[in-house]
């Protein structure tokens, strides 16, 4: 797929506006976990190492190929697809605002709980949405259709990152988590409206649904699928880390909840977007592989800036700078990565394979991430800042083994 004509129909695509939906949808209860509760609970007096610990709720997202195979293996009334998608997105919207009733020092195993019931049915999600959009996607449309799904993810980080932290100053959180619930509702109509894609072939019976995925992947070769394993883990590990105290690090600069919500959310608006745009549009005309690469670069580059803001302290300029590096970086980079893990798997066994690679992805948010409020309490947020930037190197020079810019995919 090149040239201008080309790109400007893979743009208007149909496909591309579903793609809008998945990410959007698959991003929101992420965030809510991942910035909404932190600072919810930060606001309410918790200290970071509790904060920090949170992280392990996360747990589904790691495990979630355990149970994917049902979801390629039995057919819902709506479909393979879209009924699993239907149910998993009713169970958020119920769940979600059960967090407004709970208190954070009366209540905090509740909200654990409760917190993990949101991660499971968000990873459930992720796991049908992957697959949709998997077998929506012709080949020379994953990337362009993958960028454009994570940086809808992203975006979908301002509503409960910016818009539930402005009405929190003005609400009671009760009120805050219903409204942030309610934007489910488009991810809702979109699975009622899109079609099912076709069935290209699904597990007789669930021991295949479970056996065959893995044993493709291994039918590849030892070393190779054991370098994409280890590629997968590692290519996100330091940005993961270096974001999963984002908020309570600008709480702890000084910045309000407002400012948090007005300006250092947004400031990361404009450079999601722009660099969602580019970045499909580059990747058409790189390739995956040499996106990796050079979105992999920026995306190391953006975590040197939070190792600057802690620096600087509180400077609502350099937030809105450093915001914006860190929304176009790691936008980039998730891009090229997701559209990588997308190119991995076998279209036979996508919700399997897809929820295996994503949840290795997933591990740093989980056991890593877990240990980031231990990390900061000991060495401080800028050495903190700097260690996240030489633990993504290893991710880095794997791309020699498992995407050599040398060749152009």
């Amino acid at each position: 797929m090149t040239g201008k004509t080309n790109i400007s129909e893979a743009l208007l695509n149909k496909r591309m506006l579903i793609c809008i939906f998945t990410g959007f949808s698959s991003g929101l209860p992420l965030y809510i976990l991942i910035s909404l509760v932190p600072a919810w609970l930060r606001s309410e007096g918790l200290d970071l190492k509790s904060i920090g610990l949170f992280a392990l709720i996360q747990l589904p997202y790691t495990w979630k190929f355990l149970w994917a195979p049902l979801f390629d293996r039995y057919i819902l009334p709506l479909g393979r697809r879209r009924g699993w998608m239907l149910v998993s997105q009713v169970a958020l919207l119920l769940v979600i605002p059960l967090f407004g009733y709970l208190h954070p020092k009366l209540d905090l195993w509740s909200i654990a709980y409760l917190s993990t019931i949101v991660a499971f049915f968000s990873a459930s999600q992720d796991v049908v949405l992957d697959a949709y959009r998997r077998e929506l996607l012709l080949e020379d449309e994953l990337g362009l259709g993958n960028a454009i799904h994570v940086n809808a993810y992203k975006i979908a980080g301002l509503v409960p990152g910016a818009l539930s932290l402005v009405l929190a100053d003005h609400l009671s959180w009760d009120l805050v988590y219903i409204i942030t619930a309610l934007f489910i509702l488009p991810g809702i109509i979109m699975t009622l409206l899109v079609d099912e894609p076709e069935l290209k072939g699904a597990p007789k019976t669930l021991k295949a649904a479970v056996i065959e995925p893995f044993e493709e992947f291994r039918s590849r070769g030892i070393k190779p699928a054991l370098l994409i394993l280890a590629f997968i883990f590692f290519y996100k590990l330091g940005d993961s880390m270096a974001t999963a105290l984002a908020t309570p690090f600008y709480l702890d600069m000084g910045f309000s909840k407002t400012e948090i919500g007005l300006i250092a959310k947004n400031a990361g608006l404009w450079p999601s977007v722009i660099g969602g745009l580019l970045g499909a549009i580059w990747m058409i005309r790189l390739g995956i592989n040499r996106a990796l690469w050079i979105f992999g670069a920026v995306q190391m580059i953006a975590i040197l800036g939070f190792a600057w803001l802690a620096v600087v302290g509180h400077n609502p300029v350099w937030l809105a700078v450093v915001i914006g590096v860190e929304a176009l970086g790691v936008g980039l980079g998730t891009s090229a990565f997701v559209a990588f893990i997308a190119r991995a798997t076998h279209p036979l066994y996508t919700a399997t394979q897809f929820a295996l690679f994503t949840s290795l992805a997933a591990v740093p948010r989980t056991f890593a991430n877990a240990a980031t409020g231990y990390m900061v309490e000991s060495i401080g947020w800028k050495i903190f800042f700097l260690s996240c930037f030489f633990i993504a190197i290893p991710g880095m020079l794997l791309l020699f083994k498992v995407a050599p810019w040398n060749e152009q995919k």
